[in-house]
């Protein structure tokens, strides 16, 4: 390993990609006397010609003027519209016998990697603002640099992938026309071999740890397989058209690289998908663990969804109206990638309106309970693809139920309940249902594999947290010691129980007594918890991480309780804690102020997700628990 040098390292790597397929080239015995561009002006000229051959000179020199003259703006903003000149290609106008036309000019050839030229290009000297840079090697497709890399010698303990990655954030500084063409940067000292882009941080750059989707040698992964898994042509060119996006707001937009669970996964889902929906429509269960980017994979199967149905309309449903919130905004930061605006239905007949005579495109948000019972189906198009988030849930039977309700009158009525997976598939008969989720299905939940079939991929939690995709999570059992007013109130229950119910009942009721609000919430019950919580807190998380923390309650009425005894206990903490939960038109006047609008909602997510805000513990009931990503969050109260 002593005599493996950062230079013998960089030959055995382009001695990889020359077993790929690729061209090298030393740098320095090129014939250039421009170090100041960043493009193989000859080789892009050449490639746009003949992967453009219907399209006149005039076209081709407009492309490339637009490749060459980018509106004002931060690195940021220039990369982000190459990128979409990279994956969609470049809109020209021209002039023919004084007739004005427009075309699109590609960049590349993404249905055949042959007709593409793949150059693997070491120490390229480039000049600008008198900075003489020499990054290790860049990729250049028809001449553009789309992966540059960075390697560190493995024979020297002091160097590595976190002094890559701290060089390529500073050639970004001092060479940035070169990261305008940038689609993927690389970190690598044989030991550590990831890929990023240039707006991940180092623990964002992830390692690629499988050439065929098999994962089972993931711990271990050799440099070569990160090579070899994700640089073949055909494969390349497949992440950057379709797994390179940009999401976040318009203030600060992130891009986003695929990992590679999310690449395989939704490659597979593709095929299976392409299959249900000629036979059965069974598009399969996708589970990846949480934290591991599953709303993400969901925007990716959208996109491919796209071109490998021929404009397939996409219905994502979800059973929460917060997640339906959570995933319709993921969605639509990404509408540029996807190619369309998604939409959100606001009513059981808005839905109805959004599906009714639509032929094609379209990607619908809803929750199930928008989904009616009727006559005639919404649709009946075989090229609808329903994607379920968290399909796993009961609320999607197929069984029809009676249940025997009393009416005002106080009669008995026998009323029939159908499974809301037998409404939905009602509505659209000939549906794709593929399911997304976070957690394992239960192996005697039949109604799942009914409506969506057998599992397409799996990534739990083991394979997230070996990947640096998911932190561990370390549980820690605390009990509450309830008083004996408390405990009195139970006996006495048991008492009352006994005098007119039989043994069956009464041991059922011990069963249910546990969750009972009248214990949970009891203000003794309260006052140990709130109190344990605060010397727990104080002592051993406040100063983890950024000290920030959630306590998720039984019930809202306890989360409020939770909160004011907090304060109570620990006046100043008015900045501190927040409490983010759903109102109600019945709710207690007092509750209004604190409970707040969907702004104050939005607001509250905001300070909590910045690391140098106030508010550090955020008291939930349902919301923020599935969806909602604080990567600094280091605790939990449950």
């Amino acid at each position: 390993m002593l005599s493996f040098t950062e230079d013998t390292f960089e030959q055995a790597v382009i001695e990889l990609f020359e077993n790929m397929g690729y061209t090298h080239i030393y740098a320095p015995d090129m014939n250039r006397t421009d170090y100041n561009r960043p493009l193989l002006d000859d080789v892009l000229r050449d490639c746009l010609v003949r992967l453009n051959r219907s399209l006149p000179a005039v076209a081709i020199d407009e492309a490339i003027l637009k490749l060459n003259d980018f509106d004002a703006g931060s690195l940021l903003r220039k990369n982000i519209i190459f990128m979409d000149y990279l994956q969609n290609g470049i809109t020209v106008k021209y002039a023919v016998k004084g007739e004005e036309r427009s075309s699109v000019v590609k960049l590349i050839d993404y249905a055949d990697a042959d007709k593409n030229d793949f150059y693997v290009v070491n120490q390229y000297a480039f000049v600008e603002n008198g900075n003489n840079r020499r990054p290790d090697i860049i990729l250049f497709i028809n001449g553009l640099p789309l992966v540059l890399m960075e390697l560190k010698s493995p024979s020297k303990d002091e160097v590595g992938a976190e002094n890559a990655y701290n060089q390529i954030r500073n050639y970004m500084k001092d060479i940035p026309s070169m990261f305008y063409y940038n689609a993927i940067c690389v970190i690598s000292d044989l030991s550590t071999n990831k890929a990023g882009t240039i707006t991940s941080g180092l623990d964002r750059f992830m390692e690629w740890k499988t050439k065929d989707g098999d994962y089972e040698n993931t711990a271990y992964a050799q440099f070569d397989t990160f090579y070899e898994g994700m640089f073949q042509k055909a494969r390349l060119l497949d992440i950057l058209k379709n797994f390179i996006l940009f999401s976040g707001d318009g203030q600060k937009p992130i891009k986003i690289l695929a990992g590679y669970h999310q690449y395989f996964a939704v490659r597979k889902a593709i095929e299976k998908a392409k299959i249900a929906t000629k036979t059965d429509g069974k598009g399969g269960v996708f589970w990846h663990t949480q934290g591991s980017g599953k709303s993400l994979s969901m925007v990716f199967y959208a996109h491919l969804l796209q071109e490998a149905l021929d404009s397939p309309t996409i219905v994502v449903m979800t059973d929460r109206i917060d997640l339906d919130d959570q995933l319709y905004t993921q969605f639509a930061k990404c509408a540029p990638f996807l190619r369309q605006t998604p939409v959100q239905a606001t009513s059981k007949d808005n839905l109805s309106k959004l599906l009714d005579g639509r032929e094609a495109n379209g990607i619908i948000f809803t929750t199930m309970f928008k989904f009616e019972r009727g006559e005639k189906p919404l649709s009946e198009r075989r090229n609808i693809v329903v994607m379920a988030d968290e399909d796993h849930r009961g609320q999607y039977g197929f069984d029809e139920k009676i249940v025997i309700k009393e009416n005002e009158q106080g009669d008995k009525e026998a009323h029939t309940v159908i499974g809301n997976a037998r409404i939905i598939h009602d509505a659209l008969p000939n549906a794709t249902y593929i399911g997304f989720t976070g957690t394992p299905i239960s192996a005697k939940d039949r109604n799942t594999r009914e409506v969506f079939g057998d599992y397409i991929d799996i990534y739990d939690m083991t394979q997230a947290v070996e990947d640096g995709a998911t932190r561990p999570v370390y549980y820690e059992s605390r009990v509450i010691k309830l008083d004996q007013n408390t405990l009195a109130l139970i006996d006495a229950t048991y008492d009352a129980l006994e005098q007119q119910s039989d043994a069956a009942t009464i041991e059922k009721s011990k069963k249910m007594l546990g969750q009972m609000e009248s214990v949970l919430g009891a203000d003794s019950t309260i006052q140990s918890l709130c109190e344990d919580i605060v010397n727990h807190y104080e002592k051993y998380r406040a100063n983890l991480l950024t000290g920030k923390a959630m306590i998720v309650a039984y019930s809202r009425p306890i989360a409020m309780k939770i909160y004011r005894k907090l304060l109570e206990l620990r006046p100043t903490w008015n900045e501190k804690i927040g409490v983010v939960m759903t109102g109600g038109n019945n709710d207690p006047e007092d509750w209004k102020e604190i409970i707040g609008t969907k702004s104050h909602k939005e607001e509250l997510a905001r300070k909590f997700k910045d690391n140098d805000d106030p508010m550090k513990i955020a008291i939930v009931v349902d919301m923020w628990l599935t969806g909602f990503d604080v990567p600094s969050r280091a605790t939990m109260y449950v």
